[in-house]
């Protein structure tokens, strides 16, 4: 029965995790195009884009981590679609706020830029790029938020149609605005911010009308459960903000453990930070690989965990964890073999390309570690372990993954090398103590479903 229920899960995780792997890749082929092709564009715009996207990797994965917290009553609710839309307004309403307060902090850095000690050749392409990036925040945040209620009805390709579309027309936005083509200016950085912003635009649009013509087509089911007295409150904004706070904190502690070492890169110059910046972003999309994966479980622990069914949310988190081990030595073996030209994908600098080659090594020895936290981190997610993500991320990033990045860094003397060194280490410590909370909480769930 076990191994049963295995292959079941295999079958099952891998047709959802399709669309969500090329989804979540989607969301981060933004800025890959953007770098790519503004690499083209020259070493200084490179490495302002490099400093702005390092800054912004925090909010929006915490709006993404915040939309997570909707995945558990989603679970919950999977039977009751007046109940699931419940939970959608309610969330839609909090991340509308809560994204806005993000954009408000964010204002902060824009306003202290002279404390970040970056060249000051780049301010003049930093703050516009940086202005344009701000706008986008409330965008994000709604559209993960409907892109949950799509994954977690098992309609993960609606999301990926709609961000292959957004990055079509990204992608030809960056060639006219960038470069000045068919008689578009030639804008530069600001080109690549414009065509990301309004891609952005485009794509919670889409989305919304997707949502809009779902929920149509369901109404005479919807008027029916009111009818039957179904309907009941099975999430509060209260609820919400305390468990997408939460959620929300432990990614933006892991993207921070980046985010903030990118200000001791920016002490080693503008080599360093575009090198940086090439090798982050390739690092980026084998994370979003994984966490698209990541997904996938949870969704299925948190329906099974909504059906009260531990054992089979242990064998979901189980098979996850071994489809993403696969993922990551696939994609280490293709990191070794086509770092350098990779890197020569982002830049012309021969040193450029040299020192983003390396730092790509270093680069391949985190990628269990990396495949390793995002399985139990998402595991927890499913369970709705708010608080137990948010410790464990703190202990993990900040407690040893950062020191370690600054120590490796200045005092040892490895420069830009030395911040990565510092990475796996904490990703690993990340892991274990994530799948070490989540196997204890089902345990004990089990013997309380076994009395």
């Amino acid at each position: 029965m076990f191994r049963i229920r295995s292959l079941r899960e295999y079958r099952a995780m891998l047709t959802l995790a399709l669309p969500l792997v090329v989804g979540q890749l989607g969301q981060i082929i933004f800025s890959f195009a953007d770098s790519a092709m503004v690499g083209h564009y020259g070493v200084n715009e490179l490495a302002a884009a490099s400093f702005c996207v390092n800054l912004f990797n925090l909010p929006i994965i915490f709006l993404m981590g915040y939309s997570y917290a909707l995945l558990p009553p989603l679970g919950r609710t999977f039977h009751s679609l007046v109940a699931t839309v419940e939970v959608v307004r309610i969330g839609l309403y909090n991340i509308l706020t809560v994204s806005l307060g993000v954009l408000v902090l964010m204002l902060l850095p824009l306003a202290f830029l002279d404390a970040f000690k970056q060249p000051q050749e780049l301010f003049g392409l930093i703050v516009p790029y940086y202005i344009l990036m701000l706008i986008s925040l409330p965008f994000i945040g709604i559209f993960s938020a409907i892109k949950q209620f799509f994954d977690s009805q098992g309609k993960t390709w609606i999301a990926m149609s709609v961000l292959l579309v957004g990055n079509a027309l990204n992608i030809l936005g960056n060639y006219l605005l960038i470069f000045g083509v068919w008689g578009f200016p030639e804008l530069g950085l600001f080109g690549a911010g414009l065509a990301t912003l309004v891609s952005r635009i485009v794509g919670v649009l889409f989305l919304s009308v997707f949502y809009w013509r779902y929920l149509r087509k369901t109404r005479r089911q919807r008027y029916r459960e009111k009818i039957r007295g179904t309907t009941r409150q099975i999430l509060t904004r209260r609820e919400l903000y305390r468990n997408g706070g939460g959620m929300g904190l432990q990614m933006g502690l892991e993207t921070a453990m980046f985010s903030i070492s990118i200000i001791f890169v920016g002490w080693m110059g503008e080599v360093a930070l575009a090198a940086h910046h090439v090798a982050v972003t390739v690092q980026t999309l084998g994370f979003m690989t994984y966490y698209g994966l990541g997904g996938v479980i949870s969704i299925r622990v948190s329906r099974f965990v909504g059906q009260r069914q531990p054992k089979r949310a242990v064998i979901a988190a189980n098979v996850g964890f071994r489809l993403l081990m696969l993922c990551a030595f696939f994609l280490a073996g293709l990191l070794w073999t086509f770092r350098t030209f990779i890197a020569g994908i982002f830049s012309t600098a021969p040193e450029v390309i040299e020192l983003a080659s390396l730092l790509l090594v270093v680069g391949i020895a985190y990628q269990p570690a990396d495949a390793l936290q995002v399985c139990y981190s998402n595991a927890l997610r499913g369970v709705g372990d708010a608080f137990g993500l948010m410790l464990t991320a703190f202990i993990a990033y900040f407690g040893i993954g950062l020191p370690l990045s600054y120590v490796f860094c200045v005092p040892a003397g490895l420069g830009v090398l030395g911040v990565w060194l510092g990475y796996p280490v904490g990703l690993l410590a990340a892991g274990l103590l994530y799948a070490w909370r989540f196997y204890s909480s089902q345990k004990h769930e089990v013997v309380k479903c076994s009395n």
